[in-house]
């Protein structure tokens, strides 16, 4: 059997760069006390920085830096499921890292959010 297949058998999420798997674990990365309503925090899970967001209590993350401009998107404004770059109002919706507004054209990674009482853990 192949290790992408134990792996997957095994129900690990798979994050993939260029030609190298790479195994995510689960990560405490904040509170739920730590956001406000329509909330963007920066937050650090391992060697990645990334943007966590609240929207209506669902969380979300993705990376922190847009793909278009390399501005942090957690200082970028976010308005229901979308956050705005706040260097060139690129949009990105939260919930899988897709361009939603020009001028991005390349989408972010997104990764799963889960929350244990009241802590946040992003697989990352």
């Amino acid at each position: 059997m192949c290790l992408l297949t134990e792996i997957l058998q095994r129900n690990e999420v798979i994050h993939f760069m260029g030609s190298e798997a790479k195994t995510l674990d689960w990560q405490r990365v904040a509170s739920i006390c730590d956001f406000g309503e329509e909330d963007v925090l920066c937050v650090q899970a391992g060697s990645r920085r990334l943007a966590l967001y609240n929207v209506n209590g669902e969380f979300h993350a993705t990376d922190d830096m847009c793909s278009h401009g390399k501005a942090s998107l957690c200082e970028g404004f976010l308005e229901g499921y979308l956050i705005e770059c706040p260097l060139h109002q690129g949009l990105f919706d939260v919930r899988d890292g897709s361009p939603a507004g020009t001028p991005v054209t390349e989408g972010i990674n997104s990764y799963l959010v889960q929350v244990d009482g009241e802590e946040i853990l992003v697989r990352a």
